[in-house]
């Protein structure tokens, strides 16, 4: 960025023998409030609000070595620069002269575009130590400055994409964000509420590559080939995927133009548990709101997680998907219901299902309100119990993949219609999963929301202000509301809606457990015991 020569504006604040009489003084000009202080022959002049906490710096104590020390939290800077020796923010300090014997302070501020580079080089510095407050701060900062704070993402994005061993595997930071940015989009109404959808998904990104070293992606590039980077997913080949994203990217191809092939890789295997799906879906979405800026490292990303993801449907839980895909479409003879699949395990769903007369669609909504009961029904005991094989450790968060998976999977099957028999078996092996994690004795109409539009709006909103510590837990809350949102404004009169925004609510209003100490120990034990 060429930086601009800042025009001085000069105003008069105090006579040079008060001050020096005083030692310090804080004055006031305009709205901004500036100390003073003199030491030997120097007169140094700062903001005196701390930025940390904006306690009063004339407060603070003064080195012989120019170190303004703010005594309530001990950040430290270096009056000559402002520069931070403890903490965080930087300080601003102003240049000063002496006229007539008044002293003078230049308060002439930075043009917006320094600012807005500041902001954005601060908010960097702040990660490593996972600044928390500070990156608020430093967005704040690039909004009052008239900065886009959608390139603070877009920038945090291209840091750290590269500090994902096993990509998108190894962060929910991409797909949050996309569902973060929709809610600001629909309810955010001020600054605060602007700032803090951008800030939830900046700092994601950043606890989840908090000193992480990079992991290189290659810089080879092949023509664009929808098979051949399929092909190259299945076998495993980082290194051949990315070099036709590489290459793709290089002839001008746009998101538009990978959609289909991440949407094959993600759903040929019943993937990571889900996730390859809603990698693929959040990633275009995450597009729609940052632009073809961010296109190169969101798909390296998805690469390197989708080549890395663990395939299911090969143990033997799930085996018997491969041989439902191939049945699908030739044994067409029954009608079935919701009620049907009630119960049954992954192996007896998927049967099933392959029978189906159903166009794709119904099927999907039968399935989806199988989902819903799942949701809803979801044993707590099952998630607080400490004596369980590794098997058996299921919790809120996984089950309600069903539903995001769910989602996902419709989004791309109604785009790519060859994708409907794997979207649908798989939405069987998650129910089919989960259906011994079922407690039956919930009663629906303790959890049925009596205004699904206004339970879903306060849901949603009430977001903002979530109170959860790990972003692993806001990713799932954020996911799974958006998905059920979306769903219901699908479909609003679809049978499934009471029961899916009951199981919401249930979800949204029980224990969540999120370490298990004792089942952890317990289940240590039982391996070693038998690893010789």
């Amino acid at each position: 960025m060429e930086r601009r020569v800042k025009s001085s504006e000069w105003r008069d604040t105090i006579s040079e023998t008060v001050l020096r009489d005083a030692g310090s003084r804080t004055v006031k000009i305009g709205n901004k409030q500036i100390a003073l202080f003199a030491r030997g022959d120097h007169i140094y002049a700062c903001n005196n609000r701390c930025p940390h906490e904006g306690y009063p710096l004339k407060e603070g104590t003064l080195s012989d070595t120019c170190t303004l020390t703010c005594n309530w939290h001990n950040w430290k800077f270096d009056l000559r620069t402002g520069e931070n020796t403890i903490g965080g923010d930087h300080l601003r300090v102003y240049p000063v002269r002496v006229v007539d014997g008044t002293v003078q302070v230049d308060v002439a501020n930075a043009s917006p575009e320094e600012r807005i580079e500041r902001a954005l080089e601060n908010l960097k510095d702040s990660f490593d130590d996972h600044e928390y407050d500070r990156m608020a701060r430093e967005l704040a900062r690039m909004e009052k400055a008239g900065g886009d704070i959608l390139d603070a993402l877009r920038a945090t994005i291209h840091w750290t994409h590269n500090r994902f061993k096993y990509g998108m595997g190894d962060t929910h930071a991409p797909m949050a964000a996309a569902d973060w940015l929709s809610l600001r989009n629909t309810y955010a109404a001020d600054a605060p509420s602007r700032i803090m959808p951008v800030h939830e998904a900046i700092a994601n990104f950043a606890w989840d590559s908090r000193r992480q070293p990079q992991y290189p992606y290659t810089a080879d590039r092949q023509p664009w080939n929808e098979d051949a980077f399929v092909r190259a997913v299945e076998d495993e080949d980082e290194a051949a995927a990315i070099s036709y994203i590489r290459g793709g990217i290089a002839a001008g191809l746009k998101w538009d133009n990978f959609e289909r092939a991440f949407a094959r890789a993600a759903l040929t295997h019943y993937l990571d548990f889900g996730h390859g799906a809603i990698y693929v879906q959040k990633t275009g979405e995450l597009l729609d709101h940052l632009g073809d800026g961010v296109l190169e490292p969101l798909l390296l990303l998805l690469t390197r997680g989708i080549v890395f993801s663990w395939r299911e449907d090969l143990i033997p839980e799930f085996r018997f998907y491969a041989e439902a895909l191939e049945a699908w479409g030739h044994s067409k003879t029954e009608t079935v219901s919701a009620d049907q699949f009630d119960g049954l395990g992954p192996r007896q769903a998927m049967a099933l299902a392959v029978t189906a007369k159903q166009s794709p669609e119904e099927l999907f909504d039968i399935l989806f309100e199988v989902n819903a009961r799942s949701l809803l029904h979801f044993d707590l005991k099952v998630q607080n119990a400490t004596d369980q094989s590794v098997a058996h450790n299921h919790t809120w968060l996984s089950v309600t993949h069903e539903v995001t998976f769910a989602n996902a999977a419709r989004t791309l099957a109604e785009k790519y219609p060859e994708l409907w028999p794997s979207a649908l078996l798989q939405m069987c092996c998650f129910f089919g999963r989960n259906s011994a994690c079922q407690d039956k004795s919930i009663q629906d109409e303790d959890w049925l929301v009596d205004d699904t539009d206004a339970f879903l709006e306060s849901t949603l909103n009430g977001l903002f202000d979530h109170g959860q510590f790990e972003y692993i837990v806001t990713a799932h809350l954020v996911k799974t509301a958006s998905a059920v949102a979306d769903e219901v404004a699908r479909k609003p009169g679809a049978p499934w809606v009471p029961i899916l925004t009951a199981g919401l609510n249930r979800f949204m209003n029980s224990p969540l457990k999120r370490r298990h100490p004792m089942r952890t120990a317990k289940q240590a034990v039982s391996f070693v015991a038998i690893e010789d």
